[in-house]
């Protein structure tokens, strides 16, 4: 997963980023009208190797769309998603360069097939491994969340500037499981986080897990494993929310790079610090 730090990168054209974020916007609207009208309602997942890692119908038809619409009005600007990835083998390994779009058409696929109402629409442009524009859609709450570079996160477009918090405790914590289950040191985590007064939660989209702490109702993210689509729109709204976003890093190997947190700035420290506890 490439992680997207949260300073700015090389300028944009301010018309292009607007553009970007209107037809992202569009893109994210269009998507939440299908998940809703779709889920739990004779979804066909294609088999993977996870159980829960699906690619059904709807999440393709929704991608289609979206690279129709993105290839319209950005053609020289490329597209990856779950189909790329299923095709072509994954390009997220390699170093990014220059602009690209990432998408998810459907993240949280398991509770859309369910008709759990926690899934999501994912859409962001980066260039190289920084982000321009990122929106993403909480269909069931008829929530469009949206940012771009340097101009703050929308919700409904209505600004969002998170609160900071100042203690752990009573504090949620959201987190995922990877494909094959929990990741390496998640139940230690947790139980640590419940000593210092904190709830664990997995719902079961990275993409809404991260939103929640950019609005404020989560503090912290720690997660593993994602795709880059998955999470590339979620971290652009918290970072122009003011989240911290950060690699977590193993005190035994200070250079790997084995998570992401995405944090109020106030117990980002602590929330690493709990992470490196499993990890040391």
């Amino acid at each position: 997963m490439t992680l997207m730090p949260s300073v700015s990168g090389q300028p944009i054209d301010p018309g292009t980023l607007s553009r970007a974020l209107e037809i992202a916007g569009r893109l994210a609207g269009d998507a939440a009208d299908v998940i809703i009208a779709k889920a739990g309602r004779g979804a066909r997942p294609a088999a993977r190797d996870s159980p829960f890692d699906w690619v059904t119908d709807t999440h393709r038809t929704l991608e289609r769309h979206t690279r129709r619409v993105l290839a319209e009005h950005f053609p020289d600007i490329p597209v990856f998603g779950a189909e790329t990835a299923r095709v072509f083998g994954s390009v997220e390994a390699a170093e990014p360069t220059g602009p690209r779009w990432v998408v998810s058409a459907v993240d949280g696929n398991a509770n859309f097939v369910a008709g759990v109402p926690w899934c999501a629409f994912s859409l962001a442009m980066l260039d190289g491994d920084v982000p321009l524009v990122g929106v993403v859609a909480d269909p069931f709450r008829g929530q469009i969340y949206a940012a771009a570079q340097g101009r703050g996160m929308r919700a409904n477009g209505i600004g969002v500037v998170l609160a900071e918090a100042s203690s752990s405790a009573g504090a949620v914590v959201c987190t995922e499981f990877t494909r094959t289950g929990m990741w390496p040191g998640m139940a230690e985590f947790i139980g640590i986080a419940a000593a210092a007064h904190a709830g664990v939660r997995v719902l079961g989209c990275s993409a809404l897990a991260i939103t929640q702490v950019a609005l404020g109702h989560a503090s912290a993210a720690v997660l593993h494993g994602c795709p880059e689509r998955d999470v590339a729109g979620a971290v652009t709204l918290a970072a122009e929310a003011g989240a911290t976003v950060s690699r977590l890093r193993s005190p035994a190997d200070a250079a790997s790079s084995d998570g992401l947190l995405v944090a109020s700035p106030g117990i980002a420290s602590e929330v690493t610090r709990w992470w490196q506890a499993t990890h040391s």
